[in-house]
């Protein structure tokens, strides 16, 4: 044995190993006292407003626009001008140009988005930083390439487009859904009224300042914001011509329900209870990792979240002491915080329904177990939670929770795993983890889900379309699938 080896060998182990706080700078952003509305490529001051508040702290970040039914009557006309003063008419080749500065510019400015969106909507740096913003600048980039291809993406049919889009996105991804939205629409020669989440405007608000840099025409892109009743006039807009949400089914079903017998083009993609479904010949610690992405990604506010798991009884134990023994690695805590796996909980009340829900599964016979954490005592804050012993008939099995929250169940046969995970009302998506080829194709085939990934969970790609069936909602976003709704085909 060296000296050095002697020196380590008597070296003492520290009982406990702890992360050094390592806060991303703040200072980043620099936000205004008060924000109104982008409209016609102007800043529109809004006559009423709110405020909104970082989750992590409570803490007011800035007054936003409620947009009245003027308000929002206004950015419907300056789109409406728009599209008919010659966006439509500007060569795709030339709409390519815009989507690829805007891509480019998202990409420079990233560093600032990533913190907004963590400062605003609490999840994780490292997920604003590594996923939100790279996936936002990438959806820009493809369809950027499509903008001057659509006869190609659609052949022997002409693609026009269809006039004003209105577009509602939710709070748990505000960027991304933006760049969902915005990216498609325009690549098709469309113009845009969104709304984002009334408690997460402020990535949309700077991203008006994209579209300065970028120099798009005035009026091809409006943001309004507000509350449900903002989004409820985009709807109802006459001068909109086809709407797209995302967000919860029941808001899903009252818009489909006013815009029956309009005409307007539609498209929905609402909640979810995906299964994250386990066969004994999976690599446990790899679908561990999968089913921690799986649900405790963005603190289980993701649509697609496997907030349900179904293991096959025979490895039902091993994948439980694993699941639990990696818990306890997840740091709770500040979203700044390059060391933080789970965030706050993006308001009071998305915090009360898990609250609700979760003492829901307690009082029907589920186990619960929480990893031994300490939460913050200021903002909204709820602990990584796994259920054992859960039926097919708990709410906790059936409702879309939204939150860090996972429930397991147990199945013997692959005919069992197909009737347990198709045995709710949505559709939105599905994972398999197992090493045989030919059983992850047959359960795609069977699987209920708009997508179902394979031995992996919550990837995403520009090219690839996402979507649901039954009430996860229709119609798809992403690839060529993405562009046939703000267009008409003929």
């Amino acid at each position: 044995m060296t000296e050095l080896e002697r020196k380590q060998d008597r070296a003492p182990v520290p009982s406990e190993w702890t992360y050094a706080s390592a806060p991303e700078a703040r200072d980043l952003v620099t936000l205004q006292d008060r924000y109104g509305h982008y409209v016609g490529g102007e800043w529109l001051e809004a006559r009423e407003t709110y405020t909104t508040i970082s989750p992590a702290t409570e803490e007011p970040l800035a007054e936003v626009g409620q947009a009245t039914p003027e308000e929002v009557q206004a950015a419907v006309d300056a789109a409406r001008e728009a599209y008919a003063n010659g966006w439509s008419d500007v060569s795709p080749s030339e709409r390519a140009k815009y989507l690829f500065r805007i891509a480019r510019i998202l990409q420079e400015r990233s560093r600032e988005f990533a913190v907004l969106e963590s400062l605003n909507g609490g999840k994780p740096i490292k997920e604003s930083r590594d996923v939100d913003l790279p996936l936002s600048a990438a959806h820009f980039f493809y369809y950027a390439g499509w903008a001057d291809k659509l006869e190609y993406a659609f052949p022997n049919r002409k693609p026009r487009p269809i006039g004003v889009a209105g577009q509602i996105i939710p709070w748990n991804f505000p960027l991304l859904m933006l760049a969902w939205k915005i990216a498609p629409a325009l690549a098709a020669g469309n113009t845009v009224v969104l709304k984002p989440a009334e408690t997460t405007p402020l990535s949309a608000l700077l991203f008006c300042d994209v579209l300065r840099q970028a120099e798009l025409p005035p009026g091809v892109v409006n943001i309004v914001t507000g509350d449900g009743r903002t989004g409820a006039e985009i709807v109802k807009s006459d001068g909109v011509d086809k709407v797209a949400f995302t967000g919860s089914t029941d808001v899903g079903k009252a818009i489909q329900r006013e815009l029956a017998g309009t005409g307007k083009k539609l498209t929905l993609e609402l909640g979810g209870k995906a299964a994250n479904i386990i066969f004994d010949d999976a690599a446990l610690d790899q679908a561990v990792e999968g089913i921690i992405n799986g649900i405790y990604f963005n603190q289980g506010h993701v649509c697609c979240a496997g907030s349900r798991l179904l293991v096959q009884e025979s490895i039902y134990e091993p994948v439980v002491e694993k699941l639990k023994r990696r818990l306890t690695t997840l740091r709770v805590g500040d979203p700044l915080d390059k060391n933080t796996g789970v965030g706050a909980i993006n308001s009071k009340q998305q915090l009360d329904k898990i609250q609700e829900l979760v003492a829901s599964g307690a009082e029907e016979g589920a186990e619960i177990y929480q990893p031994p954490c300490r939460l913050p005592e200021q903002g909204y804050w709820f602990a990584p939670t796994v259920f054992t012993n859960v039926a097919q008939s708990y709410r906790i099995a059936q409702e879309e929770i939204f939150g860090p929250v996972l429930s397991i169940l147990t199945f013997r046969t692959p005919d069992e795993a197909v009737e347990k995970a198709n045995n709710t009302p949505y559709g939105l998506s599905a994972g398999v983890w197992t090493e045989k080829g030919s059983r992850i194709l047959w359960m795609a085939e069977r699987l209920r889900a708009g997508v179902v990934w394979a031995n992996t969970y919550n990837r995403f790609d520009p090219s690839s379309p996402f979507g649901g069936y039954k009430e996860s909602g229709f119609g798809r976003e992403g690839g060529r699938h993405g562009l046939e709704p703000y267009l008409d085909l003929t």
